[in-house]
């Protein structure tokens, strides 16, 4: 078992919230009619703020990814990414303390999918999406780090998110071995 306090799960889910916000403007721009994912940053940011963990933030959470479902049947390729960043997002207040890979999404699950949905925004330009991944490296301060630290490594596979994910995983990790 990892030890994690709710002050470290408040930053990871203030941290998957800041990553998430750009793909949100994806999906709003895409999908004007479906305000999950923009209700599931709000639940999140509430709880990062030092609210509760409550039933509301869990459902909005899975209500995004839905949402994703919704923007993949009207054939918004960005916008099924910029849910499922939202979702990935109110899903980081629930980190489990198992010292398994597959936890390390509930830390950058949500950078790593807006981080397509910009790409596929501008025409599938992988450059974009790694300048991003880049951009939230930046965004992760030292509790990001540490509590990331704790798990094992991104797992393998995910497509093209899975390889964004583990980029910014190993960048992390490498700011802990350069102090």
């Amino acid at each position: 078992m990892i030890e994690l306090s709710m002050a470290e799960l408040r930053e990871i889910t203030a941290y998957a919230v800041a990553c998430a916000e750009p793909a949100v403007a994806i999906f709003e721009r895409d999908c004007p009619d479906d305000p999950r994912p923009r209700a599931v940053l709000d639940e999140a940011r509430r709880f990062a703020a030092g609210g509760n963990r409550t039933k509301t933030l869990r459902v909005t959470a899975l209500a995004a990814h839905r949402a994703a479902r919704t923007a993949r049947e009207r054939e918004c390729e960005a916008a099924v990414d910029a849910a499922r960043a939202a979702g990935h997002a109110g899903g980081a207040a629930y980190l489990h303390p198992l010292a398994k890979a597959h936890q390390v999404k509930h830390i950058l699950g949500a950078a790593a999918h807006t981080a397509r949905a910009i790409e596929l925004d501008a025409g599938d330009d992988r450059d974009v999406g790694a300048d991003y991944i880049e951009k939230t490296g930046g965004l992760a301060g030292p509790v990001v780090v540490s509590v990331l630290t704790r798990y094992p490594t991104a797992p393998g596979g995910g497509g093209r998110v899975g390889e964004l994910m583990r980029s910014l995983d190993a960048s992390l990790r490498q700011v802990t071995t350069d102090r």
